[in-house]
């Protein structure tokens, strides 16, 4: 791999700075001796070979983190991960969500929820040189965010020239670095297990962010290929997919003090920011997010209590989004009252007071560091004009816009067409328009539509969409009978809800579209040239903020390195390695000690047969009767459920495998503090932990309890 900037930024920290970060693996080998003093009995440097063990083991969802635990396919995850998948096989007469499901053998696992993939990462690259090229570097604005994207779309098609492989060029510190990615891209995925929701979303939303936590939030999937090993779509002729590494289940139980590191896909870190973007985001995103979320719970609670197959419709929605709400609501309890903001600004006038220090320093840096700050106060405003607009678009509308931007894009060269609606495109696409089938209901969307409609139409004039209110046939000043009339209206004009006439508009071509009388289609129509408008107008503004932005992280990164300091950049969605020690908290935001795992004993105690706390009678038999088995922790005398750790970790580590010293899988990373997730911002070390399921609960469920010995003995652990 090329030696990067990166790369030449990561110096030998002092051990102050030992547990923060999401590494890179290829940085690992230059903190050795920060893993070492922590506990690692591996050579660091092979775990920087991606496709070797551990890090061969590792996978993406694509949202989510896993890891193959057999050599035939077999991936472990969060059940929250396979939710979705869980929900979309359930039905009123056969309820997967609250009972769970074993499959005992190969022809009984149930295919995932559509546009379901495991990724196996085959390569990674440093492509920096080929996608900011000498000339890109000269153009400023859409023009660069043009020349950028074409670039990216042209490695990616070589790359993706080896079928079944999905490439991806992902950027790095504000767009200062690319990598392509490349990753075997797994398209039959098949559910195999995940306990009732009394186990793997024990406590529910009262429990999540919280600790002391019991909660089982463990599931598994099986990867399948055709026959000669080749990514295919979902066949009942595909057999397992046999993986070239896979993880081995540790033997002996982790224990307080002991190494884990976390090796997974972290979604959006944002430690790098600004001071102005800290403030708009705790002074007025999360708060409108926090609200309108709010909201759209209490709006589906309503229109789906009285009615079980369209709530297990929403279901998989509704555990997304109060998983954000709860989570931004965290973090602003932990900014109220910080000195957050105050430090952020005072270490950003220090860089600019080091750069402004120096002659050649301030030619290079000043001028961008000005200039980032000014579009990102263009950016926010927008984002702020945009806000509830982006709640009161119909789904069926959104699919209808998307519909005829991939007819109108499919008019061009493949090379051509805006990423995202090419020919590689096409299967996720066309999942998406397919799981409306388990995911929709006019009924609920049009109430959720009706009540941000409302806050769209308060807004000054100026901030508002014409072509959409003319092709929605809204304006301000109605009354909410007669906004109510034109959304029926609407809704009734419509086929698209129907799945049959959904998909025969995915081969149409743009004429069929702009001939249509479906008052979707003809919405989304009338409102095409409107929405390319703004998009150009935001690509021209991501071009200047790319290019401003690329700027200021080099700076800081230079400054970082003129004080010692070790640069690790934000997380992207790429694999990253997180390590520290099982540990509680002598002090927890409620004021009492944390100890460093909880037992079954809380399960029990916790457990009162309905609701968020409805644990199996079963498994409440099992710790009754101490039925315990080889999982008993010899020092807690039962069996630990959850387990805290230092770990720097966000979403999309969601299932990310937390490993022992010696690489081996003691249990599955799945959640943070409450106080603590403001640390996407602004990691505090003190107070950091994150929350995983034991191994050790994970195995005496799937034996004590749901009775899976057959994936257990494929696991290795009979």
């Amino acid at each position: 791999m090329k030696k990067s900037l990166l790369a030449l930024a990561v110096l030998s920290a002092t051990s102050a700075y030992a547990d923060e970060g999401m590494w890179m693996p290829q940085q690992l080998p230059q903190i050795a001796k920060q893993l070492k003093a922590a506990g690692l009995k591996l050579d660091p440097a092979t775990l920087t070979k991606l496709t070797e063990f551990p890090a061969g083991a590792i996978v993406s969802l694509g949202g989510c983190s896993a890891s193959f635990v057999s050599p035939q396919g077999l991936v472990v995850t969060n059940h929250h991960c396979v939710y979705d998948s869980v929900a979309q096989n359930s039905t009123p007469e056969r309820d997967l969500l609250a009972n769970g499901f074993v499959a005992h053998s190969l022809g009984e696992e149930l295919p995932a929820a559509p546009g379901s993939r495991i990724f196996v990462t085959k390569e990674v690259l440093n492509v920096t040189d080929k996608v900011v090229t000498p000339e890109v570097a000269k153009l400023s604005g859409k023009a660069r965010s043009d020349a950028i994207e074409k670039n990216q779309k042209a490695l990616i098609a070589a790359c993706e020239k080896d079928a079944g492989h999905r490439c991806t060029v992902p950027s790095f510190y504000g767009g200062l670095e690319f990598y392509q990615i490349k990753q075997l891209e797994i398209r039959d995925v098949r559910l195999v297990h995940a306990p009732p929701s009394g186990v793997g979303k024990f406590g529910g939303d009262t429990d999540n962010w919280m600790w002391p936590r019991h909660t089982g939030d463990y599931g598994f999937y099986r990867a399948y290929v055709s026959k000669d090993g080749k990514a295919a779509d979902f066949s009942r002729d595909n057999v397992p997919y046999v993986p070239q590494h896979f993880l081995k289940l540790a033997k002996e139980g982790v224990k307080e003090g002991d190494f884990v590191m976390a090796m997974g896909y972290p979604g959006r870190t944002n430690r790098h920011r600004l001071p102005s973007e800290v403030q708009f985001t705790f002074d007025w995103l999360y708060p409108a997010f926090v609200k309108a979320s709010g909201d759209t719970l209490a709006i589906i609670d309503r229109e789906t209590k009285d009615n079980k197959d369209t709530a297990l419709k929403y279901a998989g929605q509704v555990a997304g989004i109060n998983n954000y709400y709860k989570n931004r609501q965290g973090m602003l309890d932990s900014y109220a009252g910080s000195d957050f903001l105050a430090r952020k600004t005072a270490q950003h006038e220090e860089l600019k007071a080091w750069v402004n220090g120096d002659a050649k320093r301030k030619a290079e840096y000043a001028a961008d560091i000005a200039k980032v700050e000014h579009l990102i106060a263009e950016r926010d405003a927008a984002t702020k004009a945009n806000f509830n607009f982006g709640y009161a678009q119909p789904k069926l509308l959104s699919t209808a816009a998307m519909l005829y931007r991939l007819a109108v894009e499919s008019q061009k060269p493949d090379a051509e067409r805006k990423a995202g609606f090419q020919t590689r495109d096409l299967p996720r696409i066309k999942a998406r328009v397919a799981s409306l089938v388990r995911t929709y209901d006019a009924k609920v969307d049009k109430a959720i539509v009706l009540h941000h409609l409302k806050n769209y139409l308060a807004q000054p004039a100026a901030e508002q969409k014409s072509a959409f209110n003319a092709a929605l046939g809204i304006k301000p000043g109605m009354s909410d009978a007669e906004l109510s009339a034109a959304l029926d209206k609407l809704y009734a004009g419509s086929k698209l809800g129907n799945d049959a006439d959904r998909n025969a508009w995915l081969d149409k071509k743009p004429a069929d579209f702009q001939a249509s009388d479906d008052a979707f289609v003809k919405a989304a129509v009338a409102t095409f040239d409107s929405f390319m408008k703004d998009e150009a107008e935001e690509e021209e503004l991501g071009g200047k903020l790319q290019q401003a932005y690329g700027s200021y992280m080099k700076a800081k990164i230079a400054f970082m390195k003129s004080r010692g300091q070790a640069v690790y950049p934000d997380a992207n969605s790429t694999l990253r390695v997180t390590y520290g020690n099982v540990a509680g908290r002598p002090m927890g935001a409620d004021g009492t000690t944390w100890t460093a795992f909880t037992t079954v004993n809380g399960v029990a105690a916790k457990a009162t047969g309905k609701g968020e706390f409805n644990a199996p009678q079963t498994q409440l038999a099992a710790i009754k009767s101490k039925d315990f088995g080889k999982f008993v922790d010899p020092k807690l005398k039962t069996v630990p459920v959850n387990f805290l750790a230092t770990l720097d970790i966000t979403g999309g580590n969601s299932g990310s495998a937390a490993l022992n010293a010696k690489g081996e899988l003691i249990g599955l990373a799945f959640d943070g503090t409450l106080d603590s997730i403001i640390s996407d911002w602004d990691f505090n070390k003190a107070n950091t932990r994150d929350i995983q399921v034991d191994l050790r609960y994970i195995l005496w469920n799937m034996k004590h309890v749901d009775k899976a010995d057959n994936l257990l003995k494929e696991m290795g652990a009979e």
